[in-house]
């Protein structure tokens, strides 16, 4: 039987004014899933590096998202063999829920020929999102399987915008090593909001993308403000409003909470300054008595990737 490797990047959902539209992939960290089908019916994950996670078809995101991939594909008696290693922490904030539902469908159609678009596969990988954050988002699992930054233009029908940026916006990444789990995290959230926080979040989102586009740093800079999400769930990340203001204050263009936390991003203009804004944010977390993780990273352009093993 054909076995493939895939390879599946973390992601930042929102981008600070863009909470549950807009996302991006990153070059690390990533996961690794490792497949074939099999001559026995049924979904089976033989094993789970790096992260305690069940197995159970009805616990376990990867399931779930072949599950639905499968009800399409309408074949019965078919089988999968699956190995899992985490690298991306669940509950990180960066995307590890995705990686692992996206992954799989990813490799799962390639193991089928083809049968699926991109866009099919997205809705395949929301129903594992379903299980990890109580909705079927994709502003994580779109960036992750189309690459680059992603809008989402509308959920119902799910019509998703592969977006242009500067070839030269890098990424800092801090992950405390602490949980939020992105049910909890949404909870938080207000159901409706004033139209005095609704009209300069859009504001912000409108303008993000056209100094997307334009290139113009300067508007990218200015525009990665959030009114409605980020004052809620700031008091939940370690150190903050610390991070957000000496980031800046060393030429981060801005950043935030990347998707439900704990983990805070910035972007920067280049490699260089991307490393600096990298070992500001590990000073401060260095005085705190925190284990962390820290990546440096430009924008993944390709998506998940995948290849064939002897």
């Amino acid at each position: 039987m054909k076995k493939i490797k895939i390879i599946a990047p973390a992601t930042i959902a929102n981008i600070v004014c863009g909470f549950d539209v807009l996302g991006l992939a990153v070059n690390i960290p990533n996961d690794e899933i490792i497949m074939k089908k099999s001559d026995y019916p049924g979904i089976r994950i033989k094993k789970i590096y790096g992260a305690k996670l069940s197995k159970k078809i009805k616990k376990n995101v990867i399931s779930l998202a072949l599950q639905a991939l499968l009800k399409k594909y309408k074949k019965s008696n078919l089988g999968f063999e699956i190995e899992i290693y985490k690298n991306i922490q669940p509950g990180s904030g960066i995307g590890s829920s995705a990686a692992s539902a996206a992954g799989i469908v990813v490799g799962a159609n390639y193991l089928l020929g083809n049968p699926f678009n991109k866009i099919d596969l997205i809705k395949f990988a929301m129903e594992g999102e379903r299980l990890a954050g109580g909705v079927p988002h994709a502003d994580n699992v779109a960036p992750a399987i189309m690459g680059g930054i992603t809008l989402i233009r509308s959920y119902k029908p799910l019509d998703i915008i592969s977006l242009r940026s500067p070839e030269n916006i890098w990424v800092s990444i801090i992950h405390p090593q602490i949980e939020i789990k992105t049910s909890d995290a949404r909870e938080l959230l207000k159901q409706q909001i004033l139209m005095t926080e609704a009209i300069p979040q859009l504001g912000n989102l409108a303008a993000l993308i056209a100094g997307l586009y334009k290139k113009d740093y300067n508007l990218i800079s200015r525009s990665l403000n959030d009114v409605i999400v980020e004052p809620i769930r700031a008091i939940l990340i370690p150190a903050f409003n610390e991070l957000k203001i000496k980031c800046k204050s060393i030429g981060a263009l801005g950043g935030g909470i990347s998707g439900s936390g704990p983990s805070v991003f910035m972007l920067s203009k280049g490699k260089n300054k991307a490393e600096l804004v990298s070992n500001v944010m590990e000073n401060i977390y260095s005085k705190l008595e925190l284990k962390y993780k820290i990546y440096t990273s430009s924008i993944k352009k390709t998506g998940i990737v995948y290849y064939e093993l002897n």
